[in-house]
């Protein structure tokens, strides 16, 4: 089983590029953000309570991701591995991540962290917004603010994966195709 963490900042483009690798690799992506935008619109307790987070700019506690990842995985038992995008968050969501895979018998084989200037992850949530209507990414100062919680709180979780020899970082200012190939060029030497 392949199991990939694909890290980095809100747009970097990890939804864009987890995609590609599930479709390449018959994989099953899952998005914490995704999974909590449906319980956002399906207006279930874990939805309401993560509005008024999200809403704010802020993170979901890791109560709620480990929650949420727990549902998904319960969700696609016969998968042939996962892309994880958007956890772990939090060095407590990595430490606590091979608990909750050991019950599929299986560990996480690498991070991928997207490299990405400030500006250009500025300028591509807020055409995002533009383009998938995206209420956290409407006004510059949550943009920052998101920013700033992942620089203080989220970056960290790659030392993590360093001390576990399980983490490799990629360039992700380029182009879409350009990004994928160096991508799948790190996870061939891990399959």
């Amino acid at each position: 089983m392949l199991n990939i963490i694909l890290f980095g900042p809100p747009g970097s483009g990890k939804g864009t590029q987890s995609k590609k690798i599930t479709e390449k690799y018959n994989l099953v992506h899952i998005s914490t953000g995704d999974a909590l935008r449906n319980a956002i619109i399906k207006k279930t307790s874990l939805g309401i309570e993560a509005q008024k987070l999200i809403d704010d700019g802020n993170y979901v506690t890791d109560e709620m991701a480990i929650e949420i990842i727990k549902e998904e995985l319960d969700n696609h038992e016969c998968a042939n591995g996962f892309v994880f995008d958007g956890f772990p968050r939090t060095t407590f969501q990595a430490e606590q991540f091979p608990e909750i895979l050991f019950k599929f018998g299986t560990n996480v084989n690498l991070m991928i962290s997207i490299v990405v200037d400030e500006n250009i992850l500025i300028e591509r949530l807020l055409n995002r917004a533009k383009e998938c209507d995206r209420p956290d990414d409407r006004e510059e100062e949550i943009i920052y603010k998101r920013l700033e919680i992942y620089n203080e709180t989220t970056a960290c979780v790659k030392d993590y994966y360093k001390s576990l020899g399980k983490y490799e970082s990629i360039e992700g200012n380029g182009e879409i195709d350009g990004i994928f190939d160096k991508i799948c060029t790190v996870i061939e030497k891990y399959n």
